[in-house]
């Protein structure tokens, strides 16, 4: 229940709460031999929600994406150990292959939207051939957070266009999608996440009356918000302070890691990382130091220079690197000092 209640990102509060944080205890000391061996393969040191969301829950979720779901049943009832190793191999391949296909798909995706400009419409709307209908709901995700924008993805199947959505706040693409019934065969989901079938010969009328719906909205006019926990000062940032955040775990939905504001830093290295895709830095205020990781901020290594001050908000956490354990930030956003 508990791993269910995480991977469905249920919000965890109130009973919630109760099931994942006693849930968590009772995981640890598992006699399922198949989740036992999940836990082992994931390669995660510490069972918290993250080893559950990250680790383990993905490695389920793609079987039933690749079209076998039932591996994963068969894994957690066997009690054969030779038939657990096998099947959490399978489930580990499952997962590579759900990884490789959602990062094609991605690449194509983003390769339309960047050489057709999209990125300048208020709503993405992309297709394409043999995409895989188990992922293009997670890269629809991926491509919302990236632009900012209400987007859908359509995989083409003979004469149809089968896809998900994915939304923004203050966008409710439900509502949207009820606005344009006479170029969708059928739809379903919610304000912020849609299934969605159309004719592959409506697919420029269907993009085109999303498009102007979401003009209409102004939804040009909604900014992304992160709402920050608290401000602190670097020499704030220690061991203690971090190890004293666990005692607000589980974290998820509903009970997000706490974000901070650290203000005023100045940039003492800075670079990108993975072919530009990541940022690394080291920031400094008066004697204290501190590095700092940005996932998908690579960007930002052609904006600052050494010697910059800048304002930073992410999240505080413990690294640990070739058996040396040093403390991060990990930075969802920057913006110089004022």
């Amino acid at each position: 229940m508990c791993v269910g209640t995480i991977s469905d990102i249920v919000p965890l509060v109130d009973e919630n709460r109760v099931i994942t944080k006693l849930g968590l205890l009772l995981v640890a000391q598992t006699k399922n031999m198949g989740l036992k061996s999940l836990l082992m393969s994931s390669g995660y040191k510490n069972l918290d929600s993250t080893t559950i969301s990250f680790g383990v829950a993905p490695r389920i979720n793609a079987c039933g994406r690749m079209g076998h779901a039932d591996e994963a049943l068969k894994l957690f009832l066997s009690k054969d150990i030779y038939e657990v190793n096998e099947l959490t191999k399978k489930l580990n391949d499952y997962n590579k292959m759900r990884q490789e296909k959602e990062k094609s798909i991605y690449e194509d995706a983003v390769n339309q939207i960047e050489k057709n400009k999209l990125y300048e419409n208020c709503a993405i709307v992309v297709g394409g051939d043999n995409w895989h209908h188990g992922v293009i709901g997670i890269v629809s995700s991926k491509i919302t957070d990236l632009y900012f924008k209400p987007s859908i993805l359509l995989c083409y199947d003979n004469e149809l266009a089968k896809g998900s959505g994915r939304s923004i706040p203050g966008f409710d693409l439900h509502d949207a999608l009820m606005k344009c019934q006479d170029t969708i065969e059928k739809f379903g989901g919610h304000s912020m996440a849609i299934g969605i079938t159309i004719k592959k010969d409506n697919f420029d009328k269907f993009a085109n009356e999303l498009e102007q719906i979401a003009k209409d909205s102004k939804i040009d006019e909604i900014v992304p918000i992160i709402n920050v926990d608290a401000k602190i000062n670097l020499n704030e940032v220690n061991r203690e302070t971090v190890e004293s955040l666990k005692q607000l775990e589980p974290f998820g939905e509903g009970n997000k890691t706490p974000i901070f504001a650290l203000k005023n830093l100045k940039v003492d290295s800075i670079r990108s990382l993975s072919e530009g895709k990541h940022i690394k830095m080291t920031l400094k205020d008066g004697n204290s130091v501190v590095n700092a990781i940005g996932f998908n901020l690579g960007y930002l290594a052609d904006e600052y220079r050494i010697g910059d001050k800048i304002d930073v908000v992410g999240t505080l956490e413990i690294n640990s690197f070739n058996g040396v354990d040093s403390l991060q930030i990990n930075v969802k956003d920057v913006m110089k000092s004022i």
